[in-house]
């Protein structure tokens, strides 16, 4: 007769994502990931299977917590949805977190050698963008926007600098620098052509 788990499975599997979110996929050895979630390496197999599995498990974890953060922006305006995208880039809402993005870091470690983690890279950044799109179009619906300005374009725009804040925030403690990237990419919402 099979045993039941003594853990839970979410729990451990957020202890695995975070560890890999600060050391990276390399860096992280079963050893570390035994030790660090708590559990007996037989059951880390049984569960999640080889450290790669794992990981790409790891990655659909981060995504659905991205997603279930996604519902703080609801109540807000265009500017403020992207606005506040953009600081907690800088400033996590989560202080315990690792500085950066596991996006980032799994596209810079990985999405040019394993097809699965560029795939979940490219379709996490596709859905980033269609958020902001989402939030621009609404904007110029509610006349808070210029119509003529190109959601798709800005999407992007402002995609390219949330991920770029992400990088910067784990490499300076220059809050006014990443404050002033902020203010610039905010401007150009109002920036007459």
């Amino acid at each position: 007769m099979a045993r039941s788990k003594e853990f839970d499975e979410d729990a451990v599997l957020l202890k695995a994502m975070r560890l890999f979110w600060e050391q990276g996929y390399e860096k992280t050895s079963m050893s570390d990931l035994v030790e660090h979630m708590g559990v007996h390496k037989r059951s880390l197999y049984d569960t999640f299977g080889d450290k790669r599995s794992l990981y790409l498990k790891a990655l659909q974890r981060y995504g659905k917590m991205m997603e279930e953060r996604r519902s703080r922006y609801d109540h807000l305006s265009a500017t403020a949805a992207l606005r506040l995208l953009l600081e907690r880039a800088i400033k996590p809402s989560d202080e315990d977190a690792p500085k950066g993005c596991l996006l980032v870091n799994t596209a810079v470690e990985l999405a040019l050698v394993d097809d699965s983690c560029r795939d979940w890279v490219n379709q996490r950044i596709t859905s980033t963008e269609q958020l902001i799109q989402g939030w621009i179009t609404a904007g110029q619906q509610s006349g808070e926007l210029d119509p003529a300005l190109d959601a798709q374009k800005l999407s992007y725009y402002f995609n390219n600098t949330f991920v770029g804040l992400r990088v910067l925030a784990k490499a300076t403690d220059d809050k006014e620098k990443l404050q002033s990237i902020i203010e610039m990419t905010m401007s150009v919402l109002t920036s007459k052509r």
